[in-house]
């Protein structure tokens, strides 16, 4: 004769509360665990970071062939011109991305070119890159005391114009790509003409200048 003992009780049913007690420590649990990774990986990127440290790319002026740089009695500049920049990636370990390239000509603070824009580009390790774009103004108009000191400059053969690049970079590491960061370049030039104002695109031939001039560099 066999004897079975009663099956065990399976016990009161955990209720509402507790359940969702249980829910809520399984979640602060996985995003503890989300948490520590993602810190721990960008703990990783930060020291390879400061190992690798980037180092800004160095921009060159080389040279710009003027075309017209004609100021009218009206306070008007007609500009046209080509600009030759060369610019270098010094680090051995590190690649650029230019995004967007864009440059422009700047005189005394104002804007006298419209934007140039160039394709997106990839700068490898111990690189150079070189990039001509034309510059145009057609009769922009200028501030009444920004106008006097043009008129000023061209009498004295002097005319300094600032030749800008703006771009938006991204650091490659590996298969790592970082973040953009703005990139702002800026070149002085100095049109020496020598006192004439004719010298300068008034009507005679294209004069091209040799600078190769280092340029400020912002990242």
């Amino acid at each position: 004769m066999f004897n079975f003992a009663p099956a065990p009780s399976p016990g009161p049913e955990p209720s509402d509360a507790e359940k969702e007690a249980k829910l809520n420590k399984l979640r602060h649990r996985r995003l503890a665990t989300t948490l520590g990774l993602f810190l721990l990986l960008l703990s990783f990127v930060l020291v390879l970071w400061l190992l690798l440290l980037p180092s800004k790319p160095t921009f060159t002026l080389q040279d710009a062939t003027v075309f017209a740089f004609n100021l009218s009695s009206a306070n008007a500049l007609t500009t046209t011109a080509q600009v030759t920049l060369s610019a270098r990636n010094s680090n051995g370990r590190i690649g650029i991305f230019y995004d967007t390239l864009e440059f422009f000509a700047v005189y005394r603070g104002q804007q006298i070119t419209a934007p140039a824009q160039l394709p997106p580009a990839y700068q490898g390790r111990k690189e150079s890159a070189v990039w001509s774009p034309f510059l145009y103004g057609d009769a922009v108009g200028l501030a009444p005391e920004i106008g006097v000191a043009l008129g000023q400059d061209l009498v004295a053969g002097t005319p300094t114009v600032n030749v800008i690049v703006r771009s938006k970079i991204r650091w490659k590491v590996g298969t790592f790509v970082s973040g953009g960061y703005h990139l702002y370049v800026n070149c002085p030039a100095i049109m020496n003409s020598g006192g004439r104002r004719s010298g300068i695109g008034g009507g005679e031939a294209a004069i091209t200048y040799q600078f190769f001039l280092d340029c400020r560099v912002d990242v």
